[in-house]
């Protein structure tokens, strides 16, 4: 048994990297390639995988994917998402339910079974939405904050329906209350157990973990705290889902946050894409043929009703109508919550086979393609516009105003990280355009939200190069120290220009006589020093008199580099010892509707007790650095906050609950 099942595991694995790297290659959804594998090895078709074993291990995935959800969302955001997730939230449940329920009610289900019915197709798969979304950096655009909202109201109502789905006893009229408010309290204690350990058991604990400064012990507890969290929660009639999620809720307000993040991401991505293949095994393609038309006007009715309700709850939200039609169709699609629902009306004999099976091969479709329409959320939503005028989405604009920076003589930096962003602070107290290259995803997020003109490429492709105007460039800066990668863009900058500047930086000179050969102009070494040599090379090369780059670098020099100092940490950063003298960063912050700030200056908010300070706040598009202490917040604002990450987590707190 045991080696059938590893057998199974082994067969899936090998599909998932042949199918992945295909459709890597294609520049499809690689959740496209999970789904496909699980359909093709499924029991309807080749019946390889599917095994007990396989299930559990998927779930976990999904345990993993929304704790680290909860890492970004921290207790103080929660409460400012208040109206996210309960108003619009709760109303997407009550309202698709009643819908849904009132149909099947109509046409003859009884009246409690058409309500779990109800909740079964109200629910949407929080694991597909957020893997998409945080694929595409779109989870903390509006669409996103919208749909994560609704998606955690939605693992609380499973709850209830749960409950009175098991209140039943497989009798279609018969309710036992007691039954339901029994699991109802049993939830809640569940919850305010999570939230007690959370808020004053976690950073006890990994504090004292930190001090055997060993890495096994703290990967260790933080797998224990995720399921053990998951665990508390499933016993009380709870998803796993949602014990995880508060746990990292609660951990995303300790100092540990980052470091806990980059060890659960492993098993998270391993396991996630075994929950995709789970859910692509449960097609039923013999039925989908047989009853084909059935199946797809299910399909059209679900996400429809569901898109066109959460589009018109999110427009309350919001002031225009692009980002309530993105929610709709991030959201419209059925969930594994629904579909465990509709398994257990089935299995309970609550209703005929005739009709829960439809739905629950529905249900699957949905989810299947859910990733194309997600992927394509905003091309979806600007053809359903065509006919109105909408103003552009805060991407489009950073997009174009990019393109329109790569027409014009402009610097373009190959990195983005601590040299890359100290030139481009020089660059734009200057005057001086630039755009940036970086391959880190939650990197080039956080500067695109501050206003930086950053954009997620490989510096080594031609193609990228051409893309950020390397005809029309002034200088173009290497800032990372990897000699290998530096001297494949070098091939691939002089295979489009021979005359443009380019200047190096490296970690020492072993490389010094290659890069040279390859086509550098200059190649100086090390971090900050390096950082203040490239940016005299690069300020002469751009015409700049020579006494005002001298008294550029002394002023940075008097000033104990703290311009250099003002960067976005990589998303997996090792955080710094708390000795360090270079633990501050930049970290942004939007500010939703409901936050405390809202409609308060910068001096009532007394953020220099907290030990942080603005550096910018970025309005409509429009970037302000450093902005004077009558400054007022309003809602949407990207606020850039410096300092170190525990003055940083403090400043948010103020800025989100006061």
């Amino acid at each position: 048994m045991e080696a059938n099942a590893l057998g199974q595991l082994l067969i899936l694995l090998a599909s998932s990297v042949l199918v992945v790297t295909v459709l890597r290659r294609l520049k499809l959804p690689p959740i496209v390639g999970y789904l496909a594998v699980g359909i093709l090895l499924g029991p309807e078709a080749l019946s390889l995988a599917g095994s007990k074993t396989t299930k559990v291990l998927a779930e976990y995935g999904v345990v993993f994917l929304v704790f680290t959800l909860g890492l970004e969302f921290s207790y103080p955001r929660m409460l400012a998402m208040r109206w996210e997730v309960f108003g619009v939230g709760g109303a997407q449940v009550l309202l698709t339910t009643t819908l849904i329920a009132g149909t099947s009610w109509f046409l003859g289900a009884p009246l409690l079974v058409a309500i779990v019915l109800g909740g079964a197709l109200a629910m949407s798969s929080t694991a597909i939405v957020v893997h998409q979304l945080s694929e595409q950096m779109e989870i903390n655009q509006p669409h996103g904050r919208l749909a994560v909202g609704i998606l955690l109201f939605q693992d609380l109502a499973f709850v209830p329906f749960l409950a009175l789905e098991s209140s039943l006893h497989g009798q279609l009229n018969m309710f036992d209350p007691a039954v339901v408010g029994l699991a109802l309290l049993r939830a809640s204690l569940a919850l305010l157990f999570v939230l007690a350990a959370g808020r004053w058991f976690m950073r006890p604990l990994f504090h004292e973990i930190t001090h055997s400064r060993s890495t096994e012990v703290f990967t260790l507890t933080v797998l224990l705290v995720t399921l053990a969290s998951a665990w508390a929660t499933h016993q009380a009639g709870l998803s796993l889902a949602l014990g995880a999620f508060l746990a990292g809720m609660m951990l995303a307000e300790t100092e540990y946050r980052h470091q806990i993040e980059v060890v659960i991401r492993p098993f998270r991505d391993i396991l996630l894409g075994l929950f995709f293949i789970t859910v692509g095994t449960l097609l039923d393609f013999n039925l989908l043929i047989e009853r084909f038309w059935v199946v797809l006007l299910l399909v059209a009715a679900m996400q429809l009703s569901k898109a066109v309700i959460v589009a018109v709850l999110a427009r309350f939200q919001a002031r225009n109508w692009p980002d309530p039609i993105q929610t709709g169709l991030v959201i419209a699609q059925g969930g594994e919550f629904g579909f465990a629902l509709l398994t257990l009306v089935l299995n309970d004999r609550l209703i005929g086979n005739d009709v829960i099976q439809p739905l629950l091969a529905a249900t699957v479709v949905s989810m299947v393609l859910s990733p194309f329409i997600i992927r394509h959320n905003v091309r979806i939503t600007r053809f359903l516009l065509r006919h109105q005028e909408h103003p552009m989405s805060e991407l489009q604009r950073e997009l174009a105003a990019t393109h329109t920076t790569s027409q014009r003589n402009h610097v373009i930096l190959c990195g983005f990280g601590r040299v890359g962003q100290n030139l481009a602070r020089v660059l734009e107290k200057h005057g001086f355009e630039y755009i940036a290259l970086d391959m880190d995803p939650k990197r080039v997020q956080h500067a695109r939200q501050a206003g930086d003109p950053v954009i997620y490429g490989d510096a080594g492709q031609p193609e990228i190069l051409e893309a950020v105007g390397i005809a029309e460039c002034s200088v173009l800066v290497i800032t990372f120290a990897d000699p290998k990668l530096a001297l494949r863009i070098l091939t691939g900058v002089r295979t489009l220009r021979t005359d443009v500047p380019v200047l190096v930086r490296t970690q020492d000179d072993t490389k010094l006589d290659q890069l040279q050969e390859a086509g550098a102009t200059e190649v100086v070494p090390e971090t900050l020093e390096a950082s203040l040599m490239l940016m005299s090379h690069m300020l002469l090369l751009l015409n700049m008199p020579v006494s005002k780059v001298v008294k550029t670098v002394g002023d940075i020099r008097d000033n104990r580099y703290t311009m250099l100092r003002r960067i976005f940490r990589r998303e997996d950063a090792r955080p710094l010892d708390e000795s360090h003298s270079l633990r501050e960063e930049l970290r942004t912050l939007v500010l939703p509707r409901h936050a405390y700030a809202i409609d308060r200056t910068i001096s009532e908010l007394n953020l220099e007790a907290a030990e942080v300070s603005i550096n910018a706040i970025r309005r409509d598009g429009i970037v302000g650095r450093q902005p004077g202490p009558d400054t007022l917040f309003k809602e949407g604002d990207v606020v850039v906050l410096y300092g170190t990450p525990e003055a940083i987590d403090r400043g948010e707190n103020i800025l989100l609950i006061g």
